[in-house]
């Protein structure tokens, strides 16, 4: 693994930019939505539904914009050995889901913590890989997310109808705060905060790979 000397680089001021970008798309997308904008652009369906006004999208991208940074004040190791090791847990959390939806057919509820488990561990195997790019996405996904979580709890007890407070298919009926746990925080923390590091180390990767370390030896 990569020697972790932040030298000059300040995780704080390298996260703002992205940071404030990510807060005026998770507020662009909220306001899209009360006021019925394209479905295609902002979708209401639980979830997000996969709509292009998003922060999901970015998560490869800001990858690449910290690692590209941190590869020019910090010793990094190779782009193919990052992309490979965000790739193989990719494999492994999607091959864990299907296995324990399709073939054990485990409810929902006994799904939702094995995926939770497979993505933590999924993060830490690739956080390994370069600690400082790591301490960076989780920085960002923390700052990403924890407004997220505040706009779903405000949705949720306002009763929007947005895609912060609509629950899952077959949720159960519950109150406010139990379904804000469970719809909102319990996801942005550990679901999604993890999937920026795995998808941050892709992108990551990619910014090795461009800037031609692809091979570079990994410092002790």
């Amino acid at each position: 693994m990569t020697s972790d000397r932040p030298g000059s680089v300040s995780i704080k001021s390298l996260i703002l930019v992205p940071a404030v970008i990510s807060l005026a798309i998770t507020l662009l997308r909220l306001i899209g939505e009360l006021q019925n904008w394209s479905p295609a652009l902002f979708s209401k369906a639980a979830g997000g539904g996969g709509a292009f006004i998003g922060i999901s999208w970015l998560i490869p991208v800001f990858g690449f914009y910290f690692a590209w940074k941190l590869a020019k004040e910090t010793p990094a190791p190779g782009g193919l050995g990052l992309i490979g090791w965000s790739l193989l847990v990719v494999a492994l959390a999607v091959g864990i889901t299907v296995f324990v939806a399709r073939v054990l057919k485990l409810s929902q509820f006994v799904q939702f913590p094995i995926v939770i488990v497979t993505l933590l561990s999924g993060a830490w195997l690739v956080y390994r890989q370069w600690p400082l790019l790591g301490r960076t996405l989780l920085t960002y996904g923390l700052a990403a997310r924890v407004p997220v979580a505040i706009v779903m709890l405000i949705a949720i007890y306002a009763n929007w109808g947005t895609h912060y407070d609509v629950p899952p298919p077959n949720f159960p009926e519950m109150g406010p705060l139990a379904k804000w746990i469970n719809i909102g925080l319990v996801p942005q923390m550990l679901i999604w905060i993890p999937t920026t590091i795995i998808g941050g180390f892709f992108g990551g990767g990619i910014a090795l790979l461009a800037g031609g370390r692809s091979r570079q030896p990994v410092a002790a």
